[in-house]
């Protein structure tokens, strides 16, 4: 059957990977897809629908107020620009150059990935604490509380935190120091759904900005995201974000978003102004969050691992460990653990070999190294897991 891809010479492919960005994230639930297709028949003032996606966002979430942006990694920017310039004029046009200003953000050196280039395209400076002896095979210790509070000097704007499953020192360890200092602290908390309680548990912790991703368990479009938090900083974020080619005199934002009464003037095209949202796109995010959060995907997960159970119970060979692994909310996933010294064939080729095959099918590369092949589940279908079981039972001997 032919896809719209097909007449641009670019092959579709099964995704069992997840929702990774290069793979082309999470399929979106048709009521999100048509929530886009109505709203593209309509024109709408940009800062009147992040005023109203504010609102909804912060009855879901509990924050002040919340934003649609263009993705986690753009949400981390721009929260980070408004760590740094505030509603400061002055600031918002010099970012990223932030000499002479307080431009540091302390981080965990555990915490440290290729994401958190985010803030630094803002023009932050990041601060590593901690020596992560545990993965140098030299200690017992992981980065402590107190060490972000010896780290604080004259320059100090924030702390950054990037929240996973094992990350440590605990949050609300690094909150307390913040508070403690009156330093503002962002949360990139990009793959933290589900389940559905994080929405709200960061912000209750105290976290003033949290970054999630809008394309992953949302299943909203890939290319959006949610930041919610303090409401000075989700206006400073709005301020850098929007288009701001108007005239201040007439200019009429939502005065829960942006608080013109107390701005000089209208800042020139901030820092995130590239990370601009379509009208489409905060529709669709707002569709998926809300089936999200009314658990609207909770019978998708059963399915899925039936799936699952189709595919392992395709593979015969006794020497391959299966398993399926079921989490407290969300999709469970399979692993295929091969025997290194009976196997021929590497996870590496056999891998390979399903990318390149007719479909392409793309796994999940964590475990590759150690013989695991993973299969997540949350883009497939009926026909879409047959062609799957069929691939990897003859690649695979």
């Amino acid at each position: 059957m032919s896809t719209i891809y097909d007449s641009f010479g670019v092959r579709p492919i099964i995704n069992v990977s997840g929702a990774s960005t290069r793979v082309g994230g999470s399929l979106m639930p048709e009521e999100v897809i048509e929530s886009m297709g109505k709203a593209a028949t309509e024109s709408v003032a940009m800062a009147e629908l992040q005023g109203a996606a504010s609102r909804y966002i912060s009855e879901v979430t509990g924050a002040e107020a919340g934003y649609v942006t263009s993705g986690a990694s753009a949400g981390l920017t721009l929260g980070t620009a408004a760590i740094l310039a505030g509603f400061d004029l002055g600031k918002i046009e010099s970012l990223p150059r932030t000499s002479g200003m307080k431009n540091e953000l302390i981080i965990s050196r555990e915490h440290r990935n290729g994401y958190d280039h985010a803030a630094r395209l803002a023009g932050a400076v990041l601060v590593e604490v901690g020596m992560n002896e545990i993965t140098a095979n030299a200690g017992v210790r992981r980065t402590e509380a107190w060490e972000y509070q010896a780290a604080i000097n004259e320059s100090t704007a924030g702390i950054y935190y990037s929240q996973g499953p094992d990350s440590h020192p605990l949050l609300n360890e690094v909150i307390k120091v913040a508070k403690d200092n009156g330093l503002p602290i962002i949360v990139d908390a990009a793959g933290e759904l589900p389940p559905k309680e994080n929405l709200r548990r960061f912000i209750d912790m105290g976290a003033d900005l949290v970054a999630f991703s809008g394309g992953k368990a949302l299943r909203g479009p890939q290319s959006t995201g949610i930041l919610c938090g303090s409401k000075d900083l989700i206006g400073s974020v709005a301020l850098q974000n929007l288009d701001m080619d108007e005239f201040f005199e007439i200019w009429t934002p939502p005065n829960d978003l942006i608080p013109k009464d107390i701005l000089p003037g209208i800042p020139r095209h901030g820092i995130g102004r590239g990370f601009k949202v379509s009208k489409e796109n905060v529709i669709g995010l707002l569709t998926a969050l809300k089936l999200f959060v009314e658990d609207a995907y909770l019978s998708t997960y059963t399915e899925q691992r039936k799936f699952l159970e189709f595919i392992s119970s395709s593979i015969a060979d006794e020497t391959i460990n299966k398993k399926i692994h079921d989490p407290v909310e969300g999709s469970p996933i399979l692993t295929i653990e091969l025997d290194l010294d009976v196997h021929k064939k590497s996870a590496f080729d056999i891998s390979n070999e399903l990318k390149n095959g007719s479909p392409g099918i793309f796994v999940q590369e964590v475990g590759l190294e150690k013989g695991i092949i993973t299969i997540h589940p949350l883009n497939l279908n009926e026909e879409r897991t047959k062609l799957v079981a069929a691939n990897i039972s003859k690649v695979i001997h």
